[in-house]
């Protein structure tokens, strides 16, 4: 539509040309030919961007409308150089009006603070960039056009407090709890008469019935608690059985076992031997007939409703954790779900060959999805409870020795400020000395304006101090002599 309207009244001034010269008696192009070029002329300049109807530092690539209803304005190449005239300083202004503007020194085209009074090349054969006249400010700020900033697609965001939630990754594998292992091995000479339906892998319940042991140092034991309690001289008397039930405790007869005898008051031939614990059997090396001698295991439990995850933190996190903070635990087996824990044990060694410390996270494990050495990911929350005040990421220019942020100071002018950086997380960094809240700082096409300050008051400051140097040299004197 806006195409339209221009070339409209590109027709209309050129059929009104066409009138007035032969109104003067002059010989003009044919009338149809102007208006044709003018109309062409009009549909080839397009806008390059469009503004604020109201002169707000508002733009858009594309027609847009106010949250009032009216249309932006177009913005043409023509009116867009004239707009980049209007913002340059008064005595830049002047200058640009001579043929030629005084040169004051020439900078490092890659930001270096380097400055040379006559042209020169870096080492990458670069040509060092011209400083004008009225073009470095005192504060090293440096003033933009409305439209140079629309181009640069230059943006802002107001700082403030927010939470940085920083995550430390680290990879890892599930291990049973080393608390929840239980072994049954026996304490004497035993013959196993018979092995429950039970196998390795299977879950078994606390009591539940695994093997029958026939031990004659057990068998004995029993016989001698049973006569001493069936007595008619030292039923009564408690220290005389005390003593021979005390042996079939040390013996590792099962409670529910000892408690039947002083029911039944019979010793039985073989003794049912009972799970100590619920778990998974992850061995089970008993066979009917066999004879175990004391210390052979036979059957190894392990209670898996609570796992360890064992992850390895690089050495340059572990300053930002701690004992009790709250991991998300993501098995590789089941993707999309996750498992929450808390860190109990930070292990007191770094591996000398991967720089990593070991990190035991302890897992509820009530519906048995981990298994032991599964492999998971795990992510430490390490960030700061209380809001702090934080920029994004991108906003910052860091030379390696320093950081610097671009503050937009509105009408175009923009001034760097040095910074001292906090703690980082999801695209933020905390900001800790150089800015306030509310402070609007540029987020995007920084570097273009840093290339085109070069941090003009550093420079300055540097060019200043080469030339008190050279003056310097100029005077110095050899052997007291000038």
């Amino acid at each position: 539509m806006s195409r339209l309207i221009w070339a409209g009244a590109a027709v209309a001034i050129a059929a009104s040309a066409g009138v007035a010269w032969t109104a003067r008696g002059l010989s003009p192009r044919p009338a149809t030919a102007a208006i044709v070029s003018a109309a062409r002329a009009a549909e080839s300049a397009a806008p390059i961007y469009y503004r604020d109807p109201d002169g707000k530092q508002l733009y858009s690539a594309t027609p847009k409308q106010t949250s009032d209803g009216r249309d932006y304005l177009p913005v043409f190449p023509d009116a867009d150089k004239e707009a980049d005239d209007a913002m340059q300083p008064a005595e830049m202004k002047a200058t640009a009006a001579k043929s030629e503007r005084k040169v004051k020194y020439y900078r490092n085209p890659m930001g270096l603070p380097d400055t040379s009074p006559v042209p020169k090349k870096d080492s990458m054969g670069m040509d060092y960039i011209p400083v004008y006249d009225g073009e470095d400010s005192d504060d090293g700020s440096i003033t933009l056009s409305s439209g140079k900033i629309q181009r640069t697609g230059v943006t802002s965001e107001a700082t403030e407090m927010r939470r940085i939630r920083t995550l430390v990754r680290a990879p890892g594998t599930i291990q049973l709890d080393e608390r929840r292992v239980s072994v049954i091995a026996m304490r004497a000479e035993s013959y196993v008469q018979g092995v429950a339906d039970v196998t390795t892998g299977s879950r078994v319940t606390k009591g539940q019935p695994l093997m029958e042991i026939y031990s004659p140092t057990i068998s004995s034991a029993a016989a001698e608690y049973v006569a001493t309690i069936s007595s008619k001289a030292t039923a009564g008397i408690e220290p005389y059985g005390r003593g021979s039930k005390q042996r079939l405790t040390n013996l590792d007869v099962p409670e529910p076992v000892i408690a039947e005898m002083e029911k039944s008051r019979t010793v039985p031939i073989a003794i049912q031997w009972l799970s100590p614990r619920d778990g998974i059997v992850l061995q089970r090396a008993a066979i009917e007939g066999m004879r175990a001698q004391p210390g052979d295991v036979l059957f190894r439990i392990a209670d898996v409703s609570v796992v360890w995850a064992l992850v390895d933190v690089a050495e340059r996190d572990l300053g930002s954790i701690v004992v009790g903070q709250q991991v998300t635990v993501r098995a590789r087996s089941y993707p999309g779900r996750s498992f929450t824990g808390r860190i109990s044990v930070i292990y007191p060694q770094v591996n000398k060959e991967t720089r990593t410390a070991r990190v035991r996270i302890e897992l509820q494990n009530a519906d048995l999805a981990l298994l032991p050495d599964m492999y998971v990911d795990a992510e430490i929350d390490t960030g700061s409870a209380a809001p702090v005040l934080a920029v994004a990421d991108n906003a910052i220019l860091d030379t390696g020795s320093r950081q610097t942020v671009l503050l937009d100071r509105g009408n175009g002018r923009f001034e760097p400020r040095e910074v001292k950086l906090g703690r980082r997380g999801e695209g933020y960094v905390e900001i800790r000395e150089g800015i306030a809240e509310g402070d609007a700082v540029v987020t995007s096409a920084n570097f273009l304006i840093d290339a085109e300050s070069n941090l003009k008051a550093a420079i300055k400051g540097f060019a200043e101090a080469g030339t008190k140097q050279a003056a310097g040299e100029g005077g110095m004197t050899i052997g007291g002599k000038p």
